[in-house]
């Protein structure tokens, strides 16, 4: 295996934007593609096999064009970076930064991170019902959601309605204090904090008055037609196959439907069927429904959630076939 040496151009006002504190991300690129690198003024020597060296080379290429763009390059931003490089899948990196979906309410932009995460909101521009379904961090819930409120303010949907089942994990709501608003709010926080981030408390508060952002438990569902509305279904995992139904059938004209739901984090009882899981093998076939998986790969919080997801799903992959034997016999 011959060694060989490239020099890259590195801009000093994205040098520490890049190197990351203490040269962290460096560190990291050195030690996960095997290479050596050596910083001298505004030049980046990188040392190593070919094939490590030209992986690091486009690793550095994509993090600079990031940085140019105005993002603060973070740690998962290297570790996608150089899981594309793997895949020799390096110029995805930039053309997921281009799609900003929105701005929060504090200006920052709001765009898919990986691969996964820009199908998803590509599918959600297609088509009418799309089914989001993976591990927790991915984005689900957070870019329905900045999607839901883009359509709300171009015109393209008159109201945004958001909704959950309310399940007992543990404790029962009678026995929770307060009026059934208290009592259910507890598990639409999450939604409401997205909406908070996304269009500020204010703007919030105030289509809330009017009725143009409902923030509701599953079961207010029941008996309505939805039209020229946006709809997410959160939480979907916890829905019965009789709520599934009953929810997808409210479904009236110009609406556009998410449902997100993470199979691996039902909180059921062990002898009810999940109502996403039913849902995923009905309607499969249907033309204008779209299902997206996301993976360990799309999780975009602290990296030690993605390894976090990924044993997980490495220890059941490894179960199922143990479990399938034990059935047999």
């Amino acid at each position: 295996m011959s060694i060989i040496e490239t020099l890259i151009d590195m801009p000093s006002e994205h040098v520490k934007n890049v190197f990351g504190q203490f040269d962290s991300n460096l560190k990291k690129i050195e030690r996960t593609l095997n290479v050596t690198i050596v910083v001298r003024d505004n030049e980046l020597k990188i040392i190593g096999s070919d094939a490590a060296v030209e992986k690091a080379k486009k690793v550095f290429h994509q993090l600079i064009e990031l940085s140019k763009r105005g993002n603060t390059i973070e740690e998962q931003n290297i570790d996608y970076a150089i899981s594309l490089s793997m895949e020799n899948k390096e110029g995805a990196l930039v053309e997921i930064d281009k799609d900003v979906i929105c701005h929060t309410i504090n200006g920052k932009p709001i765009k898919p991170k990986t691969l996964g995460q820009k199908a998803y909101v590509d599918a959600i521009r297609k088509h009418m019902i799309v089914f989001g379904m993976g591990p927790a961090g991915t984005g689900k819930t957070y870019l329905a959601m900045a999607m839901a409120i883009t359509a709300f303010k171009n015109g393209e949907v008159n109201r945004i309605i958001l909704t959950r089942p309310a399940i007992e994990a543990g404790e029962k709501l009678g026995f929770l204090p307060g009026d059934l608003q208290s009592k259910v709010d507890p598990y639409l926080r999450p939604l409401y904090d997205a909406l908070y981030q996304i269009m500020g408390a204010e703007s919030f508060a105030r289509n809330m008055e009017k009725g143009l952002i409902e923030v509701a438990p599953l079961a207010y569902m029941r008996g309505r037609t939805l039209d020229n509305a946006f709809i997410i279904l959160d939480e979907a995992q916890n829905t019965t196959p009789a709520q599934m139904k009953m929810f997808l059938t409210r479904i009236g004209f110009g609406s556009k439907v998410i449902v997100t739901g993470d199979a691996t984090q039902k909180d059921l009882s062990a002898d009810t069927r999940s109502g996403l899981d039913m849902a995923t093998r009905v309607l499969r076939k249907i033309e204008d429904i779209s299902f997206c998986t996301l993976t360990s790969k799309d999780v975009v919080r602290h990296p030690l959630v993605q390894k976090i997801v990924q044993a997980y799903e490495d220890y059941e992959s490894k179960a199922k076939p143990k479990l399938n034997k034990t059935i047999k016999r």
